[in-house]
């Protein structure tokens, strides 16, 4: 661990997975309520960030998880049914531990309550046991015995590890002494001396003394997941007087620890972190060694004047290998995105008062971390989208020989170099005259512009556009698919449609493996080099000389058989000098639509590594990133989707000038 680590960083990673682990377990009991391992799945998720909180100082994280476990402990003796509305009030409560841990500043006290109230009700559950550190540090007060005392005599020893594995012994004991009268002394006969003395180990034994209305299996209970973990010896005895008791040395509870501004809220820049496999590490580790030996010989053989010619060869083969051990570390399964949209499902379908079935395939597919984070929204519309739009309502779906329950597809696969992303429904399709309707009432194309299917369906991610005629809580505002648009063109990926009648529609969305590295094609204009990423080439062809520099008026080129427009970077960039008597013309892809860039040579293939363009740059259109090349002169990178949307333009503008002159 790093020594700038905050322990508390270490608790939100920890909590998160948790929290996916008890939203996963809650959603599949809703569909398999008599499923003990769902149950208990979602119990262990809720004890061990009850303990880890109390650990690192989330005091209202561990309190508030302290009552949901006390409600949701009913579940889990079978004493309540886990019924679609106590799962949706369980699943609230998760969303509000999620906002103790990350924004408790933003949580509502009230909201915590409210939430707690319906828990216990729905389970009926008494309101006993930890307070809700939320609304304040008093204690409920302990439910009035229903049975007659009972004393026992309780040996706890824990194994030496029980710390490192996030347990509390305390917030343990502590559990035990809401039982009843406790009484609890501390054995420190293994404590070493300090020299030996290991801060992460536990050397105590705890004897405990308790007289209580509770049966022994509550007792049990308390220690319920860290029995692996431990000695435990429960006795039944007799209540000692309370009269002439002998003085004991009583460990009393942990006080709160102390919370430092930097547990409860984040400052400054948020460190992000990955996991990584360690064979992956291992791996990139070895190819750093051989670049060491490489480097080695390069300097022996440079001091002795000889050829370095097959050094040369063995850096450039290192070089290439430690590139792609380094993607492979910056990548992640989908299936970490996939799984959040379970949630998103089931909220629409009970808001919709639809019965949607969610199916995920390809969730190993691996994808670079950053698009993985980036995807995330884009791909929350497409689906409510899908929901709300595409799938009918049960009755419609009935008569029209569909099953009730409707179904969307999320399907991920690797496709060459890139990742397609498949979201697909069962429900209508799109409805074609009708988007051209919209469209033309919009002003958005010409009335009976010849236009495809594929092209009237582009026309659903245009920023406003919509064909609800009744804004919602989740859609009609035509502002969702523009979303999407957006955020694939900035990761410079494409989106096909396909739709049929009655059938459904599927949005893939088409994607590259990485956002640091890609496979770029290098060309010249004039005194300057850019580079075209290699996806969106589609070939390279002469330049015609009837369409040389003398032509200028024509900005189509016929590509058999086909219209291609085209456009010339030397005017775009303003470089000066006579254009190369024998251009070149890059016929460029992008959602179906193709433009031509002229340029003066073509340079060929290039690894092309990303970097960023600064602040000042951000709004120049034209370029995405740029790179550096072998000789250390700066390539810009040109961003495909801006070009081909100012060929567009271009053309627009030519066909309004011809109209108003006929």
């Amino acid at each position: 661990m790093s020594e700038n680590t905050d322990p508390a960083d270490i608790f939100r990673t920890e909590a998160a997975e948790l929290l996916e682990q008890l939203e996963t377990a809650l959603l599949d009991l809703e569909r398999a309520p008599a499923d003990s391992n769902l149950i208990n799945q979602a119990f262990r998720a809720l004890h061990t960030i009850k303990g880890s909180g109390a650990m690192f100082g989330f005091e209202q994280v561990a309190a508030f998880t302290h009552e949901f476990e006390s409600a949701f402990d009913r579940v889990r003796k079978g004493e309540t049914a886990p019924d679609p509305e106590l799962i949706a009030i369980a699943l609230n409560a998760k969303d509000f531990i999620r906002e103790l841990i990350e924004k408790p500043e933003e949580a509502s006290a009230v909201i915590g309550m409210c939430i707690l109230t319906d828990l216990r009700k729905l389970t009926q559950a008494p309101q006993a046991g930890a307070a809700l550190a939320a609304v304040g540090p008093e204690a409920a007060a302990p439910a009035p015995p229903t049975s007659e005392l009972q004393h026992w005599r309780i040996g706890v020893r824990f194994h030496k590890d029980v710390l490192i594995n996030g347990s509390n012994p305390l917030l343990l004991l502590d559990e035990l002494r809401a039982l009843g009268d406790c009484n609890v002394t501390v054995d420190c006969r293994d404590l070493p001396d300090l020299a030996a003395l290991e801060p992460a180990v536990c050397y105590f034994t705890w004897n405990v003394e308790l007289t209580t209305t509770h049966p022994q299996s509550a007792i049990e209970e308390v220690f319920v997941f860290v029995l692996d973990e431990m000695e435990l010896k429960i006795e039944a005895g007799t209540a000692p007087a309370t009269e002439g008791r002998p003085a004991v040395a009583t460990q009393e509870p942990a006080g709160e620890p102390p919370a430092a501004d930097a547990a409860i809220k984040r400052g400054g820049k948020e460190a992000a972190t990955i996991r990584v496999p360690a064979e992956r590490l291992d791996e990139m580790m070895d190819r750093v060694g051989e670049l060491v030996i490489a480097q080695a010989r390069l300097s022996q053989l440079a001091g002795a004047g000889a050829s370095t010619n097959g050094v040369a060869e063995e850096i450039e083969r290192l070089t290439s290998s430690l590139r792609d051990a380094m993607m492979g570390i910056r990548m992640l399964p989908i299936g970490s995105l996939f799984g959040r949209f379970r949630r998103l499902v089931h909220d629409i379908s009970r808001d919709l008062k639809k019965e949607i079935e969610l199916v995920a395939e390809g969730e190993e597919t691996e994808l670079d971390k950053t698009m993985v984070e980036r995807l995330a929204d884009p791909l929350i519309h497409v689906i409510r989208n899908a929901a709300d739009h595409g799938l009918e309502q049960p009755e419609a779906r009935i008569a029209a020989g569909k099953p009730a329950v409707g179904r969307i597809r999320l399907v991920a696969r690797h496709a060459g170099a890139e990742v397609l992303i498949a979201v697909s429904d069962d429900g209508r399709g799109l409805d074609a005259k009708r988007i051209r309707a919209k469209a033309e009432e919009q002003g958005l194309i010409a009335p009976g512009a010849p236009m495809s299917e594929q092209q009237l369906y582009q026309l659903i991610f245009h920023p406003g556009f919509s064909t609800a005629s009744v804004v919602s809580a989740l859609s009609g505002r035509g502002v969702g698919m523009d979303v999407v648009r957006r955020t694939i063109d900035g990761l410079r990926g494409s989106i096909d449609i396909a739709s049929e009648a009655g059938k459904g529609t599927t949005i893939t969305l088409r994607l590259p493996l990485t956002l640091a590295i890609i496979e770029g094609l290098l060309v010249r204009v004039g005194d300057a080099r850019y580079v075209a990423p290699l996806t969106s080439v589609e070939e390279c062809v002469e330049l015609p000389p009837v369409v040389g520099a003398g032509s200028r008026g024509r900005s189509f080129l016929n590509i058999r058989g086909e219209l291609v427009p085209f456009l010339r970077l030397r005017e775009m960039f303003g470089e000066s000098g006579e254009p190369d008597p024998h251009q070149k013309v890059v016929i460029v892809s992008h959602n179906d639509a193709r433009v031509g860039l002229v340029v003066d040579q073509i340079l060929g293939g290039h690894q092309t590594v990303i970097k960023s363009l600064s602040k000042f740059h951000a709004d120049v259109a034209s370029f995405s990133g740029a790179t550096i090349l072998g000789d250390g002169a700066v390539a810009l990178i040109l961003d495909v989707p801006q070009l081909i949307a100012a060929a567009q333009k271009r053309e627009a503008h030519v066909n309004s000038g011809k109209s108003e002159a006929a």
